[in-house]
């Protein structure tokens, strides 16, 4: 019995060189094609099975370390899923179209001069309209003291003063809706891990520009409440540049949302079938087609320029001027000394004049709302008749992409439309709202067209892998 623990010893010790020596073929060993392989770590060759069901193959020459780091970042990278649900690209697509609706109403709040009604910004309080009379006697006294009540409502009654009181009430519930239908299901697609890494950051970046937005509506408000925000005994209204950040940050918030909702529906389809997709993609990155993809991200551009030089002439009332098109009083442009005049200049040497003019002027602004226009839908056509009658592009250019190019020329003609109309008959509320609302759909058909015609890098990369992945194997039968 002494001498057990020494014999086990010794089995233990020459066990691999026994095992070896029992399945090895010497014969074979012989030959010259295997003594020229290389050895490879145990482990190597066997097949792994990859998070997707599919069977791998470890590279040659890999570790079990090396493998077991692999695995490790693999897990990390797993936290979010590759593709995100279509359930969120159905929020986000939801969010947006109630983004398109509190622009269009801020519009109207606007036009109504009801934005003024409302002196305090309280997020929590302020959620509930005045509920007995003596609320509204509180209220309305607080509105009385505002420069908009001493200039031009002195003689508003308080019946008169709740029309308006509830139309900026029901604009900023809207955008509180707004931000907590944004805020908790977004919460809960990066906890339940419905959306890819990628998208959660951009989720969160669309929250944050919510929350500023919000910021932004007091502040543009607060302009119009204090008469040393602008000149004495003018007109009370809000800053125009703060009225332009607002309504830039609310398009921005808007774009950001439709894209990505359209790129993860887009996704999945490209995904679904990847050997149409990488077709599709080689197309799509022809040389011949760069001029239009450019074309179509310079038109966007274009676009939300001219957007926003549209709430320069809301916050100005420019439109009130010169309502006549194509003409501006006696020519095609009023005189230079009216366009580029000394009253708004703020320096001795009038350095300012130019950059004032343009954006404090109610004329120049005009003129360069109506030239910005005047581009936009000039650009819009030449694009048109480039992919309409280039031999090349009538080729290359798949089918969405020509709808879509059909869908920015109905937009834009109508937007024209909209916009000479309005001015000819003095800014009427209904047009002046559709003309609004004619901005965000035009820029959202150049948006739509720009998501048919450039290549997401994304999803070009996860349809390289599906492609380069080899095939499930088969399932093995029961026994």
């Amino acid at each position: 019995m002494a001498s057990s623990p020494r014999l086990m010893f010794m089995l233990h010790k020459a066990a691999p060189r026994l095992t070896r020596s029992f399945f090895t073929c010497h014969h074979a060993c012989k030959s010259p094609l295997i003594r020229q392989q290389p050895k490879r770590p145990f482990g190597s060759g066997i097949p792994r099975l990859s998070s997707d069901g599919l069977l791998a193959r470890p590279q040659a020459g890999a570790s079990i370390g090396n493998i077991t780091q692999s695995l490790q970042s693999n897990k990390r990278a797993r936290f979010f899923p590759e593709t995100s649900d279509k359930a969120v690209a159905y929020w986000l697509l939801g969010s947006a179209a109630s983004v398109f609706g509190i622009v269009v109403f801020g519009g109207l709040t606007r036009l109504t001069e009801s934005g003024l009604s409302i002196t305090e910004w309280r997020p929590v309080t302020g959620s509930m309209p005045p509920r007995s009379a003596e609320d509204w006697i509180a209220e309305f006294t607080k509105y009385r003291s505002s420069p908009e009540f001493k200039l031009l409502n002195p003689h508003m009654t308080l019946d008169e003063f709740k029309s308006i009181y509830y139309m900026e009430w029901a604009h900023r519930i809207w955008g509180r809706v707004v931000g907590m239908s944004f805020l908790l299901p977004a919460a809960y697609f990066i906890a339940r891990r419905k959306v890819s890494a990628p998208m959660a950051g951009k989720i969160v970046g669309i929250a944050g520009l919510i929350g500023f937005q919000g910021f932004l509506g007091w502040w543009m408000v607060k302009s119009g409440l204090k008469d040393d925000l602008f000149a004495p005994g003018s007109h009370p209204r809000v800053s125009q540049y703060r009225l332009t950040a607002h309504l830039g940050t609310a398009f921005l918030c808007y774009t950001a949302m439709l894209w990505n909702g359209l790129s993860i529906l887009r996704e999945h389809k490209l995904l679904a079938d990847p050997q149409a997709a990488s077709k599709l993609f080689e197309r799509l990155k022809s040389p011949d087609l760069r001029i239009f993809r450019r074309s179509v991200g310079a038109l966007a551009v274009l676009v939300f320029c001219t957007a926003m030089s549209g709430g320069l002439v809301a916050g100005l009332d420019a439109g009130l001027i010169y309502n006549e098109f194509p003409y501006m009083g006696r020519g095609l442009t009023p005189p230079k000394s009216e366009l580029f005049s000394d009253f708004y200049s703020h320096t001795p040497d009038r350095s300012d004049i130019w950059w004032r003019n343009m954006l404090e002027n109610p004329s120049l602004v005009q003129l360069d709302h109506r030239i910005l226009a005047t581009t936009t839908f000039t650009s819009v056509m030449g694009l048109w008749a480039y992919t309409r009658f280039s031999p090349t592009l009538r080729t290359l250019l798949p089918a969405a992409c020509k709808k879509g190019m059909h869908g920015v020329v109905g937009f834009v003609g109508l937007q024209v439309a909209l916009g000479i109309s309005t001015l000819l008959y003095l800014v009427p509320l209904p047009l002046a709202s559709a003309h609004q609302a004619g901005s965000l759909a035009l820029l959202s058909s150049v948006i739509i067209l720009g998501g048919r015609s450039w290549v997401p890098r994304r999803a070009a990369r996860l349809v390289s892998q599906r492609l380069a992945k080899p095939m499930r194997m088969p399932a093995r039968p029961v026994t």
